[in-house]
């Protein structure tokens, strides 16, 4: 009796302790919200609570409830709620194209009506699911607040959106911008920066973006800049933490995974290697922010490898329902992730060849699902190459070596390239040892060839091609994800009383590498000592690897966890410099964005529509520069509209279209002497050839690169003025008689006042009026109407209006 009311007391005490733990769990949850809030404090409000609740409400649940019902879960409802966010974006990155094609911007409205209809038509699976523990939440909630802590001292200062700093960019972000402009008013998107030609070149991460601004009205350079790369830093993070409690079916892996794609990374953020910031390979780079796409790319990825392990591991039979359904949840992704990257599915696909070399070599006979899932994938690359770019030959080129070239041209000559690829390589194969840890035996888990696969195909990616702007590095960027997935699965393995061990071997790692990179470079007195950093903290490592193993006297395991783990602590390193060396954002020493531009920019785009084009006389980044770079796309993107021609760096996928290179003459002279003709010599022909053969109705002059024509202003109108920029619209001639002879009235009255047609307050239906905003101090502009092509009395002048967020 006594031992039974025991066991009911016991049976009692149970769910009080699980209720206690879930609420811990909870208790975790907001950091989430919190972390978004004070991430992105610079802007006001409604802004980050508008997107939060388009994410949610459009995104999140709908994506949940497709995912859900498609692949029937990975075993834990917090991993579904994070993968089937990611799935959820990639339906957005299908629909939202198709909407555009009807001339329906607001399609991913549908979203949730989809899915209920989804989750109502397939039958429901019963999901073997396992609770997520209090402290596996909590500790990847640690990791998100490290993330956002980031985001606030350096990810939200790389690229400024307001004052002086911002017309000081590099070329990446107002190209970016640019390409989120075209995406949110155009489809088939072209290219806004230079003749409307089709772009070619992978779009659709910007989909999200022109879809949250059609719907939420937040400006399209703070979700380019700011709230969507900040949320899927977020993303990745917590899509890291979900696939690793996948890979080892262990809650653990989830802060482990969390924890590296925060703090880990590579051993190659030396001070020779930092300074273009293009071998910082994690989340946190430089090329995370600027780089739309290859963010998306690891969002997307993450879902992708889950769906591959439902399908390869066989771990319990499946329909073939149910097979079909997580093909399409397989299809869906990789049709997303081949329009958005073009580096991210090959890594993707060579992983997946040696995997089902593995699997058909074992069993003996064809691999059906591994099969099918590479089908899909060249499927879906054909159709990219020959409807999205078109037939565009890639610039990418093999030339082994090529990547370490040009750090050793820094360092002193090519005799320093071997040590520098050593170097190099050394860095990015490190995270990887943390397979080295995996129980499982090789021939149990496919994923184990699969990860190490994509891993190497990486890492050769990146050593054997070259292009003129260093593509060939977003390879080792996708790789990345791949080394953090396996270094969680080794560490995810160990037992309880090792983790102790692990800990402590991290801290040796990382007081190696923080001594060799931070305190040996005081000692270098010349280039030619690069790699002296390096011996001193691998030296240091081996020294507490043994100091440490040799105190416990453990086992080969002991020593394999010791081992690993300093190895693994020794790429901590690259997220502190980042936090040091990137507090302050890579601004050029000249404005590249004229005094006033954005203002006009923004000007343009609240009175024009969609299809109106822009002639400038801005081409290189640098106004009047000894040495033109043509790279400047600033207008194409604050004023979301076409420019005939500014920059034409990025023109085309690849320099087909320009012999010489992407630095090379423009391709249609014609056009570019008519455009510059116009703000040097211009003549009413002139002006009416832009109009009606370029369809060209703005004129953006800065007059750092030319001064304004004496009679430009004759045969235009001067719309706006401030510091650098004017801007002028063309409009079509008058007629020979603009206004007919009226007959005198019999009373003697006069009659009704004529107006002009090209009057702006006379295009405004009855009623609407011109907002206007005072201006800066000591900064007012001017605006003015030639007289002669108005009648006495009709003259207005027009004021710009607020640069603040309008409706799309």
């Amino acid at each position: 009796m006594i031992r039974a009311g025991r066991r009911r007391t016991a049976g009692r005490g149970k769910p009080i302790a699980g209720r206690g733990k879930r609420i811990a769990a909870f208790a975790s949850l907001p950091v989430l919200p919190l972390a978004w809030f004070v991430a992105l404090q610079e802007h006001p409000p409604w802004m980050p609570a508008a997107y939060l609740a388009y994410l949610l409400i459009v995104i999140v649940v709908p994506g949940t409830m497709f995912w859900r019902r498609l692949t029937g879960g990975v075993g834990w409802f917090s991993a579904d709620i994070v993968l089937g966010t990611a799935f959820g974006l990639a339906v957005e990155a299908l629909v939202y194209p198709i909407g555009m094609l009807f001339k329906m911007p607001f399609a991913a409205l549908l979203m949730p009506a989809l899915a209920l209809g989804v989750w109502r038509a397939l039958p429901r699976l019963k999901l073997p699911e396992r609770p997520t523990p209090w402290w596996a939440i909590a500790g990847a909630m640690v990791a998100v607040g490290v993330a956002a802590a980031w985001f606030v001292r350096v990810g939200s200062r790389l690229i400024p959106l307001n004052g002086s700093q911002a017309l000081r960019p590099d070329s990446d972000a107002p190209h970016s911008l640019a390409l989120a402009g075209e995406v949110t008013h155009h489809f088939p998107p072209r290219v806004p920066y230079a003749d409307g030609d089709w772009l070619t070149s992978h779009w659709t991460a910007y989909d999200h973006i022109a879809s949250a601004h059609w719907i939420t009205s937040v400006p399209l350079d703070v979700l380019t800049h700011r709230m969507v790369p900040f949320a899927w830093i977020l993303l990745t993070v917590l899509g890291a933490a979900a696939v690793g409690m996948m890979l080892t079916g262990r809650a653990v892996a989830a802060p482990i995974a969390a924890g590296l794609v925060v703090a880990a990374g590579d051993l190659v953020a030396w001070p020779w290697a930092v300074s273009d910031r293009v071998f910082a390979d994690g989340p946190f780079s430089l090329g995370q922010l600027t780089n739309p796409p290859q963010a998306f790319s690891t969002v997307l990825l993450l879902p992708l490898i889950a769906v591959t392990t439902l399908l390869l591991r066989r771990q319990s039979a499946r329909t073939r329902g149910e097979l079909f359904r997580l093909f399409v949840a397989a299809g869906v992704l990789i049709a997303a992730l081949a329009l958005t990257k073009a580096t991210a599915l090959p890594v993707y696909a060579t992983g997946l060849a040696v995997a089902w070399i593995y699997l058909t070599v074992r069993a003996g006979r064809l691999n059906l699902r591994a099969l099918v899932l590479g089908v899909s994938v060249a499927t879906a690359y054909a159709l990219t190459f020959f409807f999205v770019l078109r037939g565009a030959a890639s610039s990418v080129r093999f030339d082994p070596g090529a990547t370490f070239d040009s750090l050793a041209d820094r360092m002193g000559g090519g005799s320093a390239v071997p040590v520098i690829a050593a170097v190099v390589v050394v860095g990015w194969v490190m995270p990887v040892v943390g397979a080295l840890l995996i129980k499982p035996r090789l021939a149990h888990d496919p994923m184990l060839v699969f990860l190490v696969g994509g891993f190497v195909a990486a890492l050769l990616g990146a050593s054997l091609l070259a292009d003129r702007g260093d593509t060939q590095l977003f390879f080792i960027r996708t790789g990345f994800m791949f080394g953090v997935l396996l270094a969680t699965w080794g560490l995810g393995s160990l037992e309880r009383r090792q983790y102790w061990i692990a800990a402590v071997a991290l801290v040796i790692g990382v007081a190696a590498i923080y001594w060799g990179r931070y305190r040996s470079d005081k000692s270098c007195t010349s280039a030619s000592c690069f790699g002296q950093g390096l011996v001193v903290a691998l030296v240091i490592a081996a020294i507490g690897i043994g100091v440490f193993g040799l105190v416990l006297r453990g086992s080969r395991r002991t020593w394999a966890v010791i081992a690993v783990g300093a190895l693994v602590g020794t790429t901590v390193s690259p997220t502190v410099a980042s936090v040091r060396k990137f507090a302050g954002p890579p601004l050029t020493s000249y404005e590249s964005i004229a005094p006033g531009g954005i203002e006009a920019a923004r000007f343009i785009r609240r009175n024009s529509g969609s299809d109106d084009r822009i002639a400038t006389n801005v081409h290189c980044h640098q106004a009047r520069a000894s040495h033109c770079q043509i790279g400047s796309y600033w207008i194409a993107g604050y004023a979301e509209r076409h420019v005939l021609v500014e920059g034409w760096a990025y023109q085309a996928r690849v320099d087909d279209t320009y012999p010489a290179g992407v630095q090379g003459p423009y391709a249609d002279q014609e056009r570019l002497q008519l455009n510059d003709e116009v703000f040097s010599n211009p003549t009413r022909q002139v002006i009416e050839t832009l109009r009606t053969k370029y369809d060209v109705q703005w004129l953006l002059l800065d007059d750092r690169v030319s001064a304004p024509p004496k009679n430009l202003d004759k045969l235009t109108e001067l719309r706006f003025q401030l510091g650098s920029v004017r801007v002028y619209q063309i409009y079509p001639p008058p007629p020979e008689t603009p206004f007919p002879t009226r007959t005198p009235s019999p009373t003697g009255s006069p009659g009704p006042t004529p107006t002009s047609p090209t009057s702006p307050t006379n295009s405004q239906s009855p009623g609407q009026t011109q907002p206007t905003q005072p201006f800066p101090t000591g900064s007012l502009p001017t605006a003015s109407v030639p007289t002669a092509s108005l009648p006495t009395g009709s003259a207005p002048t027009q004021q710009p209006t607020s640069p603040g967020p309008t409706s799309p």
